[in-house]
Protein backbone atom coordinates (compact mmCIF):
# COMPACT_ATOMS: atom_id res chain seq x y z
CA UNK A 1 0.00 0.00 0.00
CA UNK A 2 1.11 3.02 -0.76
CA UNK A 3 1.09 6.47 0.76
CA UNK A 4 -2.23 8.04 -1.19
CA UNK A 5 -3.73 4.94 0.15
CA UNK A 6 -3.40 4.95 3.39
CA UNK A 7 -6.68 2.90 4.96
CA UNK A 8 -6.25 2.38 8.69
CA UNK A 9 -9.17 0.07 8.80
CA UNK A 10 -7.60 -1.91 6.23
CA UNK A 11 -4.27 -2.17 7.25
CA UNK A 12 -6.06 -3.44 10.74
CA UNK A 13 -7.82 -6.15 9.02
CA UNK A 14 -4.49 -7.30 7.66
CA UNK A 15 -3.14 -7.37 11.46
CA UNK A 16 -5.96 -9.44 12.94
CA UNK A 17 -5.44 -11.86 9.57
CA UNK A 18 -2.35 -12.46 11.46
CA UNK A 19 -0.43 -10.95 7.97
CA UNK A 20 2.05 -7.94 8.08
CA UNK A 21 2.14 -5.13 6.13
CA UNK A 22 4.21 -2.04 4.71
CA UNK A 23 2.84 1.07 4.13
CA UNK A 24 3.79 4.66 3.66
CA UNK A 25 2.64 7.23 6.45
CA UNK A 26 1.22 10.38 5.05
CA UNK A 27 3.23 13.44 6.46
CA UNK A 28 0.69 15.15 8.65
CA UNK A 29 -0.01 11.79 10.24
CA UNK A 30 -1.12 12.30 13.93
CA UNK A 31 0.64 10.16 16.59
CA UNK A 32 2.53 10.17 20.13
CA UNK A 33 5.74 7.99 20.56
CA UNK A 34 5.10 4.55 22.45
CA UNK A 35 8.76 3.60 22.39
CA UNK A 36 11.85 4.54 20.97
CA UNK A 37 14.72 2.19 19.38
CA UNK A 38 17.81 3.78 19.83
CA UNK A 39 19.64 0.95 17.98
CA UNK A 40 19.83 1.63 14.36
CA UNK A 41 22.79 2.74 12.59
CA UNK A 42 22.19 6.49 10.68
CA UNK A 43 25.37 5.41 8.11
CA UNK A 44 22.89 2.67 6.22
CA UNK A 45 19.82 5.93 6.09
CA UNK A 46 17.79 5.01 8.80
CA UNK A 47 16.61 8.03 11.07
CA UNK A 48 14.02 6.60 13.32
CA UNK A 49 12.50 2.95 14.17
CA UNK A 50 9.63 3.76 17.20
CA UNK A 51 6.67 2.05 18.17
CA UNK A 52 3.73 4.93 18.15
CA UNK A 53 -0.37 5.42 18.57
CA UNK A 54 -2.58 7.15 15.95
CA UNK A 55 -3.57 10.09 17.48
CA UNK A 56 -6.34 10.94 14.82
CA UNK A 57 -10.09 10.09 15.65
CA UNK A 58 -10.79 8.42 12.87
CA UNK A 59 -7.68 6.39 12.41
CA UNK A 60 -7.22 5.20 16.35
CA UNK A 61 -10.70 3.97 15.81
CA UNK A 62 -9.56 2.12 12.43
CA UNK A 63 -6.25 1.10 14.05
CA UNK A 64 -6.03 1.13 17.72
CA UNK A 65 -3.24 -0.85 18.27
CA UNK A 66 0.32 0.53 18.36
CA UNK A 67 1.98 0.48 14.80
CA UNK A 68 5.67 0.80 13.82
CA UNK A 69 6.88 3.71 12.38
CA UNK A 70 10.13 3.99 10.39
CA UNK A 71 11.82 6.54 9.27
CA UNK A 72 14.52 6.13 5.97
CA UNK A 73 16.79 8.69 4.29
CA UNK A 74 17.23 6.90 0.83
CA UNK A 75 21.52 7.78 0.22
CA UNK A 76 20.53 7.08 -3.86
CA UNK A 77 17.54 9.06 -4.51
CA UNK A 78 18.02 11.66 -1.77
CA UNK A 79 14.69 11.22 -0.57
CA UNK A 80 12.93 10.65 2.82
CA UNK A 81 10.29 7.77 3.71
CA UNK A 82 8.26 6.61 6.62
CA UNK A 83 7.12 3.32 6.14
CA UNK A 84 4.17 2.00 8.57
CA UNK A 85 3.93 -1.55 9.71
CA UNK A 86 2.85 -4.20 11.96
CA UNK A 87 6.28 -6.32 11.92
CA UNK A 88 8.48 -5.98 14.33
CA UNK A 89 10.18 -9.52 13.72
CA UNK A 90 12.37 -7.66 11.02
CA UNK A 91 15.10 -5.00 11.60
CA UNK A 92 14.18 -1.58 10.36
CA UNK A 93 16.53 -1.27 7.41
CA UNK A 94 14.55 -4.51 6.43
CA UNK A 95 11.35 -2.83 6.75
CA UNK A 96 12.84 -0.07 3.93
CA UNK A 97 14.24 -2.54 1.78
CA UNK A 98 11.35 -4.94 2.06
CA UNK A 99 9.81 -1.31 0.45
CA UNK A 100 11.78 -0.81 -1.90
CA UNK A 101 11.45 -4.51 -3.41
CA UNK A 102 7.78 -3.79 -3.32
CA UNK A 103 8.35 -0.38 -5.42
CA UNK A 104 10.12 -2.22 -8.03
CA UNK A 105 8.05 -4.98 -8.59
CA UNK A 106 5.46 -2.39 -9.28
CA UNK A 107 7.34 0.24 -11.54
CA UNK A 108 8.64 -3.03 -13.68
CA UNK A 109 4.59 -4.15 -13.62
CA UNK A 110 3.43 -0.91 -14.96
CA UNK A 111 6.52 -0.60 -17.68
CA UNK A 112 4.97 -3.69 -19.01
CA UNK A 113 1.56 -2.50 -19.02
CA UNK A 114 2.48 -0.17 -20.96
CA UNK A 115 3.66 -1.69 -24.10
Amino acid sequence: MDRAYVDFEALYRIEMAGAFFISRAKSNMDYSTVEQNFNIDPATGLRTDKTVNLNGYRSKETYPEPIRFVDYHDLEKVVDFVFLTNNYEVSALEVAKLYRNRWHIETLSNGLCRT
